[in-house]
Parts: C-alpha cells; structure tokens; sequence
C-alpha cells in the first residue's frame, strides 16, 4: 500500500510539473529562469492536492490511512501466519 501510494504521488508530481515551459526555457538556453522555475517547483502544493485526491476517493486524509493498514495488519495478516 505504502508503495502504490507513493507511485500515485510520483504520478501526480509529474502531471503538476510544467515540463513544456521547462523544455521550452532549456531549448532557449535561459537556463536562469530555467533554475527558478525548478526551485519553485519544490513548494507546488503537492500535499493539497495530494490530499484533495483523497477526499475524492474517499481514503483517508494525511497519515490516517496507517490506522487503516495496523487493523488489516492485526485482523487479517496476524492470521494468515
């Protein structure tokens, strides 16, 4: 579960990431704007929607989801051993 969710968190960074105007400042050769636009890249509001994402889906929200995987772990995988 931990890793699907990060791989859908992988996902959604890619789509959020404006990887023609990125190309279009490498292709230009402005690589200064190129460099800010990256850096600002890094507080995108992932996590919002991140957890916008989850509202939709109706899974919970932020590190709620642990609770959720601890009692499948206690009530179905405790008794697969």
């Amino acid at each position: 579960m931990i890793g699907t969710r990060n791989a859908l968190k992988a996902l959604l960074l890619a789509l959020l990431e404006p990887t023609d105007k990125l190309r279009s400042l490498e292709d230009a050769g402005d690589f200064t704007s190129r460099l800010a636009l990256l850096e600002e890249l890094k507080t995108l509001p992932l996590g919002a929607v991140w957890d916008e994402y989850c509202r939709r889906q109706n899974v919970p929200v932020g590190a709620a989801w642990l609770a959720d995987v601890k009692s499948y772990e206690k009530n179905v995988l405790s008794r697969r051993a």
